[in-house]
């Protein structure tokens, strides 16, 4: 099989439509069909439905599509594998994170990192932990620095690299800002801004207050924490947010206690993750090599 007809298969199969994955694969859409079309007849069946501007795979689609994906994922190894022979560190790297860590991890590292390795390009993309863990399993990037995942899957091997302590935080003109220290049942009337329920921080949050019977009162999920930082300084509601994005001092820290009045703390590691049978590049280990040198 044609790789190229592969790779178009699978990215109109990632994104449903062969207009964008021609696109995302920087040729015309003509080009895209023929490349089905011609892998369609070598395995003498329909990859796709195609009912109006509706594209949808068919069950060979679906049987097909983790084998393309190995094979894909294979024929890269195979390349960096032969590219890392030399034994110098460059290439591409694929890098995949959560803007919050993007933004508040990341960026002393990668000057450092491209610093030492000018020969490597940095392909750095954003998406939440749940996408992001998605991509490396499909074998889409190289590195991903996500929230820790409840259910991990064999094939994804974490390491836990920073741990994000996490501070009930309101601004400081909030009602809650003039008790200390506050119980659950206090705060328990007050909306609060978390982002979506699937999310690993707003699950703690929940956990907490079904132990002890407590209603979680919330209105608007936003998964962008800078969003959630900016409503809730804007006196919104209250919310839980990572210790490493309160150093300017504009929201106020919260005390929680229980009710035996001990400290309630809330944590989660961050972790970096790769595919178990994905060739590790020389660029990929020089960069796991530096995250863990910082890691807590």
């Amino acid at each position: 099989m044609d790789t190229q007809n592969l790779k178009a298969f699978v990215t109109v199969a990632d994104n449903n439509s062969f207009s964008l994955a021609a696109d995302l694969l920087h040729v015309t859409q003509p080009a895209i069909s023929k490349r089905i079309h011609l892998l369609e007849e070598q395995l003498s069946t329909q990859l796709f439905d195609r009912i109006g501007r509706q594209v949808s795979l068919t069950e060979a689609g679906r049987a097909l599509l983790p084998h393309a994906r190995a094979i894909l994922v294979t024929m890269d190894s195979a390349r960096q594998a032969i590219a890392d022979l030399s034994g110098e560190v460059k290439g591409q790297l694929k890098l995949i994170t959560s803007h919050h860590v993007g933004l508040h991890r990341l960026p002393g590292i990668l000057r450092d990192f491209s610093g030492r390795y000018p020969l490597v390009e940095v392909d750095l993309q954003f998406m939440d932990s749940a996408e992001a863990y998605a991509a490396i399993l499909k074998g889409e990037s190289d590195l991903g620095i996500i929230t820790e995942v409840e259910h991990p899957d064999d094939d994804v091997h974490a390491e836990s690299i920073w741990t994000d302590h996490m501070m009930f935080v309101v601004a400081p003109e909030h009602p809650l800002a003039e008790v200390h220290p506050l119980t659950l049942a206090e705060i328990s009337p007050y909306q609060a801004l978390l982002p979506e329920s699937r999310f690993f921080t707003t699950k703690l949050v929940e956990q907490i207050f079904q132990r002890h019977d407590l209603p979680l009162r919330t209105k608007l999920a936003t998964n962008y924490l800078e969003t959630i930082k900016a409503l809730v300084s804007a006196g919104y509601a209250w919310s839980v947010l990572p210790e490493s994005m309160l150093r300017d001092g504009t929201l106020k820290v919260l005390e929680v206690v229980d009710d035996q009045g001990d400290r309630i703390g809330l944590s989660r590691h961050l972790d970096c993750i790769y595919h178990r049978r994905r060739l590790m590049s020389n660029a990929g280990r020089a960069f796991l090599q530096m995250l863990t040198q910082r890691a807590d």
